[in-house]
């Protein structure tokens, strides 16, 4: 969920790693949690706002969702890209710059090895993305990019924004952790808005510990409520997330 803007002149943060009682924390030379496992369940998503970081559900056919490709900006502790690796069952791309995060995530967090299904990138995720392999071919993008000392998004440019929506097939989605002291909602807002289109954008309400998870879509669509309901009990159902209770808490951001 990290990752560390480098210049030749700095070096990646060492990582570490904390247990309290029955869940695991990833810490980057800070006691910043950067992510965490549940230990008996290391599979499940721990954190509220990673769980919601898996919205696109709603917007995606459950039928079709195995035969998709999720990719996530920074592993952290490779919440998401477990999940829907080895839950959804879906294809996973992870693009993470510290090769310290993603040996600590094999060891400590349970992170499988590479196969036909799994693959991580060692590689600066603002430079990988405009890999032209990558365009138009993510169904889910989970964006959580911070550093060492999480005050603010590393990346939050209307340009990089547009890398990212470039990347989407017609029907896919990103989401974006919003968090840190000198992070700006509304200016990270506009930047999204200015790459996708104010009617592509869905917020969540701020959870307690002041995660903003932000929707932003390739092709803007507005699903009747009825529709979203439904797509929530069979996530709820099927995957286990509470996606009965985000539809409280997760609107259209007004144009």
């Amino acid at each position: 969920m990290t990752r560390k803007k480098t210049t030749a002149a700095q070096e990646l943060p060492e990582v570490s790693v904390s247990d309290d009682g029955e869940v695991r924390y990833l810490h980057l030379g800070t006691p910043w949690i950067q992510g965490s496992m549940l230990v008996a369940e290391p599979f499940e998503i721990e954190l509220e706002y990673v769980q919601r970081m898996m919205a696109w559900l709603l917007f995606a056919d459950p039928a079709k969702v195995s035969k998709g490709h999720a990719m996530q900006l920074g592993l952290g502790s490779a919440a998401i890209t477990k999940f829907c690796y080895k839950k959804l069952r879906v294809c996973t791309t992870a693009i993470e710059l510290n090769p310290q995060v993603v040996a600590v995530c094999r060891q400590w967090f349970k992170l499988p090895q590479d196969g036909a299904k799994l693959r991580v990138v060692l590689a600066d995720a603002a430079q990988e993305i405009r890999n032209p392999m990558w365009l138009g071919t993510v169904d889910a993008l989970a964006v959580d990019l911070y550093d060492h000392e999480a005050a603010a998004p590393v990346l939050d440019s209307t340009d990089f924004y547009a890398d990212c929506r470039a990347l989407l097939t017609d029907t896919g989605c990103m989401t974006v952790n919003l968090f840190g002291r000198a992070s700006s909602y509304e200016r990270s807002l506009q930047s999204m808005a200015q790459a996708f289109g104010s009617d592509a954008l869905w917020a969540f309400k701020p959870t307690r510990e002041g995660n903003t998870v932000v929707l932003a879509q390739r092709t803007p669509a507005r699903p009747k409520r009825d529709e979203l309901v439904q797509r929530a009990e069979t996530i709820e159902d099927r995957w286990g997330l509470p996606a009965r209770k985000w539809l409280r808490v997760f609107k259209p951001v007004a144009a």
